[in-house]
């Protein structure tokens, strides 16, 4: 209850006001009650002396322009109390967001070299016993296209949504895919893996050639001197290889120059596209498949498809059947996480990753099948290898 109080100045100072206010600043106002007080009876009395004053806020009271101007002597700030970390500056975030992505980079660069030295392990296998390259080719392509369509249906993965432009932009990427694959088995069932990929390692100098000619881009000095190592190497080792075969040379330059124009296309295709990387194989694998059938059958055929296949089976026995299994589920699965990487880097950086992943497979080649190499031999290797170090350094 609130009694009715009379403009008297003198009746209640501010002073008096003030050894009322609450000790804990942060509660909130509550309303006070002031004791009786003992005053004469007057008409002109400014205060009812039997009745208490319920104050909501002494705020208000005091008019001086100096109390309005006062500022508190300690100002204190409150964060969050639930938090266990400081909160952390653009900057630190920007660091650590960096150094994530860096690391998810580098998992998918282990992930798939490690897939390709599987695939390419049991790929030679199943070409030394059935020497259908093309066939080999189909059924990469078939089996990675058979997985997707299945996590589609089973929703294990989300499936793209495309339009008939998406799929225009795609058809020159899967060309050039398909052209590669097939060069790349043809050329594996002729020579040793290891040669092959020796002769691939000089992708980036097919790199830096399609775009300074067709795309007009230019590149420094010491990226054209980084080109001489790792086309001298090249050279060197297909001269002194001991098992050199023309056709499997030509098959992974082919192979080679289809592959720089794959990747160009796939990063101009993936760019804007609401399509991920996985996807976005899938899709390339379904087209590519589409492709090449109707060549595959006609350079093949199913007759010796057959007959080889008997053949096969009566000397390797039911293993065969998972070696062809095991090529094409690996193909699919490397090839998957080499589009998660090219989603995340240019071109030219995938080029280098693709390159550096032929070390881990030239060696593990030459081991497990026992590949004589002559020191010329490894030799110019070494040389290409040590020319794509440095075009990445250059590049860099």
């Amino acid at each position: 209850m609130i009694c009715s109080v009379k403009h008297s100045p003198a009746a209640l100072g501010v002073p008096d006001l003030l050894r009322l206010r609450p000790k804990a600043s942060g509660l909130r106002p509550q309303s006070c009650s002031l004791p009786s007080l003992s005053v004469p009876k007057c008409s002109n009395s400014a205060l009812s002396a039997r009745k208490p004053l319920y104050i909501s806020s002494i705020e208000a009271f005091g008019s001086s322009e100096s109390a309005k101007a006062r500022k508190p002597i300690v100002e204190c700030k409150a964060y969050e109390a639930d938090r266990s970390q400081p909160i952390e500056l653009p900057d630190q975030q920007q660091a650590k967001a960096a150094a994530a992505q860096k690391l998810k980079i580098g998992i998918y660069f282990a992930t798939w070299w490690a897939l390709n030295v599987v695939f390419n392990i049991y790929n030679k296998k199943v070409l030394n016993a059935y020497p259908f390259p093309w066939l080999t080719s189909t059924l990469s392509l078939a089996a990675g296209s058979l997985i997707m369509l299945i996590s589609w249906a089973l929703r294990i993965a989300e499936a793209p949504k495309t339009d008939l432009e998406f799929w225009k932009t795609l058809f020159p990427v899967a060309v050039a895919h398909t052209i590669g694959h097939v060069a790349a088995t043809v050329s594996m069932s002729k020579v040793a893996v290891s040669f092959t990929h020796i002769i691939k390692s000089g992708e980036p100098a097919f790199s830096v050639l399609v775009s300074r000619f067709l795309l007009g881009e230019t590149f420094p000095a010491s990226v054209y001197l980084s080109l001489v190592p790792i086309i001298g190497g090249c050279a060197l080792a297909a001269v002194t290889e001991l098992n050199f075969n023309m056709i499997g040379f030509m098959g992974a330059m082919i192979s080679n120059l289809a592959f720089v124009f794959r990747n160009i296309f796939s990063k101009r295709g993936m760019k804007g596209k609401s399509v991920s990387g996985m996807n976005y194989y899938a899709c390339l694998s379904i087209m590519s498949l589409l492709i090449l059938t109707p060549f595959a059958i006609a350079v093949e055929g199913p007759q010796l498809w057959v007959a080889g296949w008997e053949k096969a089976i009566s000397q390797i026995g039911p293993n065969l059947i998972w070696w062809v299994a095991a090529q094409s589920v690996f193909y699919h699965l490397y090839n998957q996480v080499s589009y998660m990487s090219l989603d995340e880097i240019s071109p030219l950086t995938f080029s280098i990753g693709n390159t550096m992943k032929r070390i881990s497979v030239i060696v593990s080649s030459i081991i497990i099948f026992r590949t004589p190499v002559q020191p010329v031999n490894a030799l110019g290797a070494a040389i290409a290898v040590l020319g794509t170090f440095l075009y990445s350094q250059a590049k860099q």
